[in-house]
């Protein structure tokens, strides 16, 4: 997988997160296709310095994020002390081997956004049996990622938001798809994941 670590060293905004139109206007979508008003419990993974973290905060009761990257998870914490946002835990973890919730946790809403394709077919599968133990029922699980190609993607956006409509007990009430990106959101209903 990418070393993000040596990114976050080199640049504090390696991807230009904060000032890029394609990531504001990004960012300003997901929030807007949120199909409730306020979660009680979020599941960030993949949250790099914060930029999102700061949008979910502000309609969520608790956000618990998690990235790979010390470098970005201290930046990500500065942030929400400098913004007054004491409901943010954070972690350092190298997903999927690790995750941040115990065994019968769940969120009402989990938010990947640019991570999910960097996974390796293994990984990914995992990531994806990990993201659906801990979607409560009734939880809301949102998928964002660029559509175009660069050189360290291990998987195809569409395959990975395609695979999701297979799982049995998710069904999608979100898809945007334009020339940029892909979002989609899942909500979880009673039944059994197959």
């Amino acid at each position: 997988m990418t070393d993000f670590e040596a990114l976050y060293r080199r640049d504090p905004d390696p991807w230009a997160v904060r000032t890029s139109w394609y990531e504001r206007r990004k960012r300003a979508v997901l929030m807007a296709t949120l199909p409730r008003e306020d979660y009680r419990y979020a599941l960030e993974l993949g949250c790099g310095t914060g930029e999102a973290t700061r949008l979910l905060a502000s309609r969520c009761a608790a956000v618990h994020v998690a990235d790979g990257s010390p470098t970005a998870i201290a930046r990500c914490g500065q942030a929400m002390a400098r913004d007054g946002m004491s409901n943010v835990q954070l972690d350092v973890l190298q997903l999927p081997a690790s995750w941040p919730l115990q065994a019968g946790d769940s969120a009402d809403l989990i938010v990947v956004s640019e991570l999910a394709y960097y996974f390796p077919d293994q990984d990914l599968e995992t990531f994806f049996i990990r993201c659906l133990q801990s979607l409560a029922v009734g939880g809301d699980w949102v998928m964002c990622h660029y559509k175009a190609q660069f050189d360290d993607r291990c998987q195809a956006t569409s395959r990975i938001h395609d695979a999701i409509d297979d799982f049995a007990g998710l069904r999608r009430i979100v898809a945007h798809d334009d020339e940029c990106f892909r979002l989609d959101i899942w909500r979880r209903h009673q039944g059994a994941f197959a």
